[in-house]
């Protein structure tokens, strides 16, 4: 079987940043939005695993232990903050909660 090159990796994971940027931008559930910020982390993991790989170092699955750190932190406050919502407005929509602004 062929190697995979770098290059290769770093498209795909440009690709999945766009979508997870995209879903970001687009979405109006909350619950989609943290996925789509998800996969945005993990393209960025990916990045980071195939810049180390291509240079034969740790680093890059180093920086994606603490990508990984990050985004569980970041979902476990995240979900709680969108219980509280839920349980609050009894919705999701972000156009709705824009009200809490002021």
């Amino acid at each position: 079987m062929a190697p995979i090159h770098a290059h290769t990796v770093l498209v795909v994971a440009a690709i999945l940043f766009v979508l997870g940027l995209a879903g970001v931008l687009t979405r109006k559930n909350i619950l989609f939005m943290l996925l789509s910020v998800e996969i945005m982390l993990n393209s960025a993991g990916l990045a980071f695993v195939a810049a180390g790989a291509r240079w034969q170092q740790p680093d890059g699955q180093i920086m994606y232990l603490f990508i990984l750190a990050m985004a569980a932190a970041e979902v476990s406050v995240a979900l709680a903050l969108v219980v509280q919502i839920h349980h609050q407005r009894k919705s999701l929509d972000i156009d709705q909660l824009k009200e809490l602004k002021d």
